[in-house]
C-alpha cells in the first residue's frame, strides 16, 4: 500500500506555495518513549478502559483485549467516546462497537455495546477472493468516523461492518456489508440501528437492519441525509465504501482523513496517514491540489489529527516518528505553518495481551470533530489507544505552551477546588490514578495510588529552566513495607540527574550511579519534609530531612532543570526501535493486580537563585 503512495510522497520536493508544513527545529528521538520532547504544560492523560481477559466485567468491555480506533464528541454537557473491539486481535472476528460517556472527562461510565456482532450470511464471498466462502462467520467493525451532530443538534453515531475471510484479509476493501447509524438519545438511550449506506457488492435482502429511509422519524432521516450530502463526512468513509462511490470526492487509498477549516471559512486542510495533505478551496467539495507529504512533518502509518483550537490557533496531534510513539502536538498561528513539537503522551504500557496487528504505543488519535461540540474548559481533547489494548483520553490546555513562567508554589490544601493540577502533567490509570484527594490528616493533597502490576501513576511539574534549584516538598507515604515512589529532577528532555526513592524497606534512598545510598527511614502515614538543593554546573545535590543534611553527586549530568517528576514505579525502556513489531504472547498473570500503595504530596515549592535575573521571581 505504501508503494502506491510513494509518487505522492515524492511530490514534496515540488510543493506548491500553499500547504501545511513544519518549520520548527525540534525533532523526536525514537530511542525514548517520550521522544525527549518538552511536555505541553497541564496535559492530563487518563486511561478510560483497561483490558483484562482474566477478570472480565462491564468496566473492561467484558474482557475483550483488542480495543482501538476511539472517537470523541461533546454533546449536551457530556463527552461521548466510541471505540471498536474484538476478543483478541485486529481483523479477527467477532467485532463490535461500544460507547462510554463522562461529564468531566475524568470519570467514565462502563462501556455500552451500540453496534453488536453481526452474523455474515453463510456462502458470502468477495469478488476478488472467489475461493473463500464464509461459514459461521461474524463481521468485524472498522470505521474512521464515529459521530455526527446534525443542524438540529441531534447526535448520531456511525459504524461499519466489514468482512475478513481470514486474519490477513482487510475489512476496509469496499467488499463488506455496509455502514450503520443510530441516534444517541439523552439519558443513556439509543435509537434503532439502520443502514446508512451498503457496499455495492452486498445483497440488501440479507440485511439484518433496515435502511435509514424506512424510519418514520423525519428528523432522523434528514440528519442521515445531511451526512450523505457532506463531502467532508463522506471522505472519511472512502476506505470501507466502494471506491467509485459518487458521494466521495477523492477516491484513492489515502487513509484516516481528518480536516479543519482555515480562517477564511472556505479552504479546508485535509490530513491523512503519513502526513499526506492537500487543501480544498470550496469546503471539501473538490480537491484540485495534489496530495503530498506535508514538508518536514514526520509521521508514518498512524493517524494524524488536525483542528482549530479554542484560541483561534491550530494544532496537529500525531506520532512524530516511524513508530507509534510518542504522541505529540504541534501548533500553528495560521493553520499552515507549524512551528513547535511538544509532548502529549510519552509512556508505553507493557502490552499484556498479544494479538493480530497489535502495535506498541499511544496511537490512532482523534479529537472532537468540527461541529461535534466544544467542552466548557476550552481545552483540546483527544482520544487514542495504547497498544491497541487500553483506551485513553488526554486534555491539553489552550493556549498550548511548554515553557513555565513561574516556579511551583503549590500547597494543595490552599488551592481553589478544581485548579490544583492546572500546572501539572498527569499520567493516570484505572488501577493507578493521579488525583486530588484527602490526606491521612484530612487535608487536601495530590494522591498517587498504584495497584497496577505492569504500570505506574505519574505526575510532573514543569518549572522555569534553572541551573541552581531549591525544591521544598512534603510527602506522606501511606505504607513503608511495599510500593515504590521515585522523585526525579529532570532537564527539558526528560533526562534525570537526581532520583530519590521511597522503597519497600521503609527507606528514602538516593540513586548514586548504579547503587543506592540511604538518606533516612520513613514511617507510614507520617509526613516527611525535604529540602533538595541542586547545582547543575557542579553536579551536586544536597538533601535536608529530619534535621540531617547529606550531599551527593548527580548520577547523570544535566545542564539545567525543568521538571520535577513523581512516579510510582521504575522507568521503562521496552519496547525499543529494535523490538519486533508483533507480539504473539501474553504476559504472565496479565490480569492480576498488586496490593495497593498510596503516596500523598502535601506541597511542592521550587525556587532558583538565578530566577530574579530572568524576571521570574522565586515562586
Amino acid at each position: 500500500m505504501l508503494a502506491a503512495l510513494l509518487p505522492a510522497l515524492a511530490q514534496a520536493q515540488t510543493t506548491p506555495a500553499e500547504t501545511i508544513r513544519y518549520t520548527g527545529t525540534t525533532l523526536s528521538n525514537v530511542d525514548y518513549h517520550h521522544g525527549q520532547l518538552r511536555p505541553a504544560i497541564g496535559t492530563h492523560a487518563r486511561q478510560v478502559l483497561r483490558a483484562n481477559r482474566e477478570h472480565p466485567d462491564a468496566a473492561n468491555g467484558e474482557g475483550w483485549t483488542y480495543n482501538h480506533a476511539p472517537m470523541l464528541a461533546y454533546w449536551q454537557g457530556q463527552f461521548y467516546y466510541q471505540y471498536l473491539s474484538n476478543p483478541v486481535g485486529e481483523h479477527v472476528p467477532p467485532g463490535r462497537t461500544l460507547l462510554l460517556t463522562s461529564k468531566d472527562g475524568y470519570t467514565w461510565t462502563n462501556p455500552t455495546v451500540i453496534f453488536p456482532p453481526y452474523k455474515v450470511p453463510d456462502g458470502f464471498t468477495k469478488p476478488d477472493q472467489p475461493g473463500k466462502v464464509a461459514k459461521n462467520l461474524v463481521a468485524v467493525m472498522h470505521q474512521r468516523i464515529g459521530f455526527y451532530t446534525s443542524k438540529k443538534n441531534r447526535l448520531l453515531t456511525l459504524g461499519y461492518y466489514g468482512v475478513t475471510l481470514d486474519a490477513k484479509d482487510d475489512p476496509n476493501d469496499g467488499q463488506g456489508i455496509g455502514r450503520v447509524v443510530r441516534e444517541v438519545l439523552p439519558g443513556g438511550k439509543f435509537g434503532p440501528i439502520y443502514f446508512l449506506r451498503n457496499n455495492a457488492t452486498w445483497d440488501k435482502s440479507k440485511s439484518a437492519y433496515p435502511f435509514y429511509t424506512t424510519s418514520k422519524d423525519k428528523g432522523f432521516v434528514a440528519a442521515c441525509e445531511e451526512i450523505l450530502a457532506n463531502p467532508l463526512m463522506m471522505q472519511q468513509m472512502v476506505e470501507e465504501q466502494d471506491k467509485d462511490d459518487p458521494l466521495i470526492p477523492i477516491k484513492k487509498d489515502y487513509k484516516a482523513f481528518s480536516y479543519y477549516h482555515l480562517p477564511d471559512g472556505n479552504r479546508v486542510v485535509g490530513l491523512w496517514k503519513h502526513a499526506l495533505t492537500t487543501i480544498s478551496p470550496d469546503g471539501g467539495k473538490t480537491w484540485p491540489n495534489p496530495v503530498i507529504r506535508a514538508p518536514h512533518f514526520v509521521n508514518s502509518n498512524a493517524k494524524i489529527w488536525g483542528q482549530r483550537t479554542s484560541d483561534g490557533r491550530y494544532a496537529t496531534v500525531y506520532n512524530p516518528s516511524e513508530f507509534r510513539w510518542p504522541l505529540a502536538i504541534s501548533t500553528s498561528e495560521n493553520g499552515l505553518d507549524y512551528t513547535d513539537l511538544w509532548l502529549v503522551h510519552g509512556e508505553i504500557t507493557p502490552m499484556r495481551y498479544g494479538g493480530n496487528y497489535k502495535s506498541y504505543g499511544p496511537q490512532y488519535v482523534r479529537g472532537i470533530q468540527e461541529g461535534d461540540g466544544l467542552p466548557p474548559d476550552k481545552k483540546l481533547w483527544v482520544s487514542y489507544s495504547v497498544n491497541k489494548e487500553d483506551l485513553w483520553v488526554a486534555s491539553v490546555p489552550v493556549p498550548v505552551r511548554a515553557t513555565a513562567s513561574s516556579h511551583a508554589n503549590e500547597v494543595f490544601a490552599q488551592l481553589p477546588a478544581g485548579q490544583e493540577l492546572d500546572q501539572w502533567n498527569t499520567y493516570s490509570l484505572v488501577q493507578a490514578p493521579v488525583e486530588i484527594g484527602k490526606l491521612p490528616d484530612g487535608s487536601k493533597g495530590l494522591v498517587l495510588k498504584d495497584s497496577d502490576k505492569f504500570d505506574y501513576a505519574k505526575a510532573e511539574r514543569i518549572i522555569p529552566e534553572s541551573k541552581q534549584l531549591v525544591a521544598e516538598l512534603s510527602m506522606v507515604p501511606g505504607q513503608n513495607d511495599h510500593g515504590l515512589l521515585q522523585i526525579e529532577f529532570q532537564d527539558a528532555k526528560g533526562q534525570p540527574a537526581v532520583q530519590l526513592s521511597f522503597d519497600s524497606t521503609g527507606t528514602l534512598s538516593y540513586k548514586a550511579g548504579a547503587r543506592f545510598k540511604g538518606v533516612t527511614k520513613y514511617q507510614a502515614g507520617q509526613p516527611l519534609d525535604m529540602k533538595v538543593t541542586l547545582d547543575a554546573p557542579n553536579r551536586t545535590c544536597t538533601i535536608t530531612t529530619n534535621g540531617k543534611t547529606s550531599t551527593f553527586i548527580f548520577f547523570a549530568p544535566v545542564a539545567s532543570f525543568e521538571r520535577v517528576m513523581f512516579r510510582t514505579g521504575p522507568a521503562r525502556h521496552f519496547p525499543t526501535p529494535d523490538t519486533p513489531a508483533d507480539q504473539a504472547y501474553d504476559l504472565p498473570k496479565a490480569g492480576e493486580s498488586e496490593p495497593p500503595a498510596v503516596f500523598y504530596l502535601k506541597s511542592l515549592k521550587t525556587s532558583s537563585p538565578d530566577a530574579a535575573t530572568k524576571g521570574l521571581g522565586k515562586n
